[in-house]
């Protein structure tokens, strides 16, 4: 109960209620700095962040899609792994890596669509929709893959080392600094999400419909169908996510991408606390993706049981989506 009253009285202040998610990162930023030094804040140590939150990073952002307009996607860790289980299997088949990325990326936004019409046509809770196809799309990348990892010569050196390489930068210490390809797509990602919801008709209808689904529908908004596109976004994220995991490992398992959906909506809500609203945003929800990511590399450097390290971030969440809450109570 104290927790609660201190956690109160701390989110009525203004400037903390806006900035709070941000000063929180500068935060954990500098006591991994000080406790480690000579390790933490390095450029190879922030570029292997980047890379190892770049994944998150793209269902995240695309996630926030399907956010914006007040429901949520449980299937894109699943939808991740058939993906990248489909991706594999046309490789391992002869087919052309151009041919297995466009048939895996149509699956995925497949996917989102089914979950569209789920939602917004047949009228099913998201929580229900959604997983029902998690466990029908676990399922089919169980079936395709018989459950087993394809790895090997089925997966064409070209595309593994896509997600190991990346553009030079030059060379600390003797070792070289590559910018990693994961990065970049993920800034890519980044960039064409935010634009689309912050900078077009299109984004803006989605935080509408956010806002009131029935006072959208009655100026003219096509609230079904914009509900769809905004599924249909969240599978091509998983899409593009699955293919990135496959080509990181150079492997693909039915469920490799499990764990990426708590994760991405745990991001999410964290940057829905910089917003005075609690509205998501693509900004906010690349510092949430930016803090677990932190939060990871340093209590890892730290040699913090994993255990431990999920108890930490768990903690952390609920605090700092506790204070934004309360915040907006207060308001």
């Amino acid at each position: 109960m104290r927790i609660v009253i201190i956690a109160s009285r701390i989110a009525h202040r203004k400037w903390l209620r806006k900035y709070g998610t941000a000063i929180g990162f500068l935060g954990v930023v500098l006591l991994f700095w000080a406790l480690k030094p000579t390790t933490f804040m390095t450029l190879p140590n922030w570029l292997n962040i980047t890379q190892q939150v770049s994944i998150l990073c793209v269902v995240a952002f695309t996630m926030t899609a399907v956010m914006v307009v007040g429901d949520f996607d449980l299937s894109v860790g699943t939808m991740a792994s058939l993906v990248g289980i489909t991706a594999a299997s046309l490789m391992k088949s002869g087919q052309p890596i151009p041919v297995a990325i466009s048939v895996a990326l149509l699956v995925g936004v497949l996917g989102g669509v089914v979950n569209g019409l789920l939602v917004a046509y047949a009228k099913l809770p998201p929580f229900i929709a959604t997983l029902g196809t998690l466990t029908a799309f676990g399922g089919l990348a169980l079936y395709i893959s018989g459950g087993n990892t394809i790895y090997g010569r089925a997966i064409p050196q070209a595309f593994g080392q896509f997600g190991r390489n990346g553009i030079p930068l030059g060379s600390i210490d003797g070792r070289a600094v590559n910018l990693p390809n994961l990065t970049i797509l993920s800034a890519t990602v980044f960039a064409a999400v935010w634009f689309t919801l912050e900078k077009t008709v299109f984004g803006r209808r989605l935080y509408a419909i956010g806002s009131n689904a029935e006072a959208s529908r009655l100026v003219g908004i096509r609230v079904r169908m914009l509900k769809l596109l905004a599924f249909a976004i969240s599978g091509l994220g998983a899409a593009i996510a699955g293919l990135m995991l496959t080509s990181r490992l150079a492997s693909a398992n039915p469920t490799q991408g499990d764990g990426l959906m708590l994760n991405a909506i745990a991001a999410v809500f964290l940057g829905m606390t910089m917003s005075e609203q609690g509205e998501p945003h693509v900004l906010g929800t690349l510092l949430g993706v930016l803090i677990l990511g932190v939060l990871a590399n340093g209590l890892t450097q730290l040699q913090i049981n994993t255990y431990i390290q999920q108890i930490l971030t768990g903690s952390i969440i609920i605090t700092a989506v506790l204070t934004g809450s309360l915040s907006r109570r207060r308001s």
